[in-house]
């Protein structure tokens, strides 16, 4: 008999057009209607149709959100699957599907998918039949699922909400049997408060932080993984006054974003790191007249191309030193779709407060990924826009009036001249070539990190602050996977979290000073964020754990790494 407890991997594989994400998000949201903790993050190649593509829902008696490589139970739809994920395939993992299919020189227990449809009268059916299938083998109750399917498919008519419950009913059928046959036993817990959770992609929680940020105009150009928030922002975003433009470049995506900030908007620009790249210039003029602006970058492995549907963190040295000369900037990288909400009202608030451009770096693994979150966790900052209404007298580059940030008005908004610039340019906003104005309106700009540096968001500690003596660094959505090994190896070992890398918060050198043996973690091929602490901290960095071939960490990995 094999028995699973406590945490199970269920993988769903096949090509795309398969159906793969129906299936992960029908069995997402039945499991959290039951109670049970869950959490998916995808894989995928970058086509239409074929390829081979994989869907983890991890389901735990506490709540982990992070990837495992190991394979408890195996869906494949297609031929293409297992030589696909033979590495993560163990002598444990239970594989379902279509014998005549799929074929293997492993154990595969039959699932005829084909005949099911075709006895129903569709082979679209499929998909609701494998959702029936796995709940079978989990032995969750089917009338949930059948309250899914009468209300995702009322519109479309009675019979295909009958066609899709006689589907159900078949796969649910088949995977009890399946399960008692071969000897499987599945024993999970489930709890009452699951079922009041949000369940959230980190492209969803971004995206509701923006329009909680009180964003009104995003301008972007098409860019996977960074598409997600603008699609989003395009259906959700109505009600709240959002204005939603798909520009024909990145070029004018980001001038359009400055022209709203200029005239009193909240705008953002969502985008990947080669669409980005040619934003540089406008992030430099934004830089030189003080015009806040968001901006999202969805990473992805680079150069060029590179592996545009896979995921990596090699793009924060673009983000902190993109544009040319020298001007203040934040960079904040949530680590899950708490910190995704929150963070996006910070950047928003910071831009406006210090009228500098502000980055959000999140990558592919996270945006795609969908978590169970507390809907208390999602709090909403207040909304400052920090303008003034001008006078006669107003001067948009004011030295004396506010000191490093000048007062920021709008046309239209009282009775001043809002003159901006790309020149170099005095007080009023007019082209100077004076060299004292010169050096007067450099330093008034950079003056303006100090404040952000005030500003900075505290890096999330975990483990014992009095014990620990290997510290685990990282930012961004590696989050998860240290939280899970600090939880599972605990000891004397602990982690420091930043949801934001730029700049740093001073009280975070106290956690390098306590640690005998600092190990940064992320992903990518040089250690950005390493360099980053060491040259901003001036710490020694005793061990790097880079990542970046497209996948996430896994929690076996850091255990093998560190042990």
């Amino acid at each position: 008999m094999k028995h699973f407890s406590k945490d199970i991997s269920i993988v769903i594989g096949g090509a795309a057009g398969q159906g793969v994400q129906t299936v992960e998000t029908m069995l997402m949201t039945v499991l959290k209607s039951e109670g049970y903790q869950v959490f998916s993050s995808k894989e995928y190649m970058s086509r239409i149709r074929g390829g081979s593509n994989s869907t983890e829902i991890r389901i735990t008696n506490d709540g982990t959100r992070s990837y495992t490589r190991h394979i408890d139970i195996l869906f494949a739809l297609d031929k293409e699957v297992i030589p696909h994920l033979e590495d993560r395939i163990s002598d444990k993992t239970v594989i379902l599907g279509e014998k005549s299919i799929v074929g293997s020189s492993h154990h595969v227990i039959d699932v005829p998918l084909s005949k099911l449809a075709g006895e129903i009268g569709n082979p679209i059916y499929a998909g609701t039949i494998a959702v029936g299938v796995i709940l079978g083998f989990l032995k969750a109750p089917k009338e949930a699922f059948e309250a899914f399917l009468r209300k995702r498919f009322t519109r479309k008519g009675e019979e295909v909400v009958k066609k899709n419950l006689e589907a159900s009913e078949k796969g649910y059928s088949l995977g009890r049997h399946l399960a008692y046959s071969e000897s499987i036993e599945i024993s999970l817990n489930k709890q009452e408060s699951v079922k009041k959770k949000l369940m959230l992609s980190g492209d969803q929680a971004l995206g509701l932080g923006v329009l909680a940020a009180g964003c009104n105009f995003i301008s972007s150009y098409p860019m996977s993984p960074g598409t997600g928030l603008l699609t989003f922002l395009a259906e959700q975003g109505g009600p709240f006054g959002m204005v939603v433009d798909q520009a024909e470049d990145e070029i004018a995506a980001i001038n359009m974003c400055l022209g709203s900030w200029y005239a009193g908007g909240r705008a953002i620009v969502t985008t990947s790191g080669g669409g980005f790249a040619l934003m540089c210039e406008g992030v430099s003029l934004a830089g030189m007249i003080e015009t806040p602006t968001v901006i999202h970058i969805g990473m992805r492995p680079g150069p060029a191309t590179g592996l545009p549907t896979r995921t990596e963190q090699g793009d924060l040295n673009l983000a902190l030193y993109s544009g040319h000369g020298e001007f203040p900037r934040a960079i904040f990288t949530p680590g899950d779709q708490e910190e995704a909400f929150s963070c996006a009202q910070y950047a928003f608030e910071m831009a406006g407060k210090y009228q500098s451009p502000v980055f959000i770096l999140t990558d592919q693994y996270l945006l795609d990924s969908v978590a169970l979150v507390e809907e208390s966790d999602m709090k909403r900052l207040p909304i400052d826009d920090h303008i003034v209404e001008t006078t006669a007298e107003y001067e948009r580059y004011s030295l004396e009036t506010h000191g490093d940030v000048s007062p920021r008005g709008v046309p239209g908004y009282g009775s001043g001249i809002v003159s901006v610039d790309s020149d170099e340019h005095d007080e009023a906003g007019h082209i100077t070539e004076s060299f004292e104005l010169r050096k007067l309106m450099t330093d008034k700009r950079l003056q303006k990190q100090d404040g952000l540096t005030k500003d900075a968001l505290t890096p999330t500690f975990l483990g014992d602050e009095k014990e620990y003596e290997t510290l685990l660094v990282c930012f961004g959505s590696n989050k998860g996977v240290v939280t899970e090994f600090i939880q599972q190896e605990g000891g004397k070992t602990a982690m420091l979290h930043f949801s934001q890398v730029y700049p740093i918060a001073s009280i975070a050198k106290k956690y390098f000073k306590k640690g005998k043996r600092i190990v940064v973690i992320e992903n990518n091929a040089t250690g950005q964020f390493a360099d980053l602490l060491e040259k901003e901290l001036k710490v020694k960095i005793d061990k790097r754990i880079l990542k970046y071939i497209g996948e996430p960490f896994s929690c076996e990995e850091i255990i093998r790494e560190l042990k």
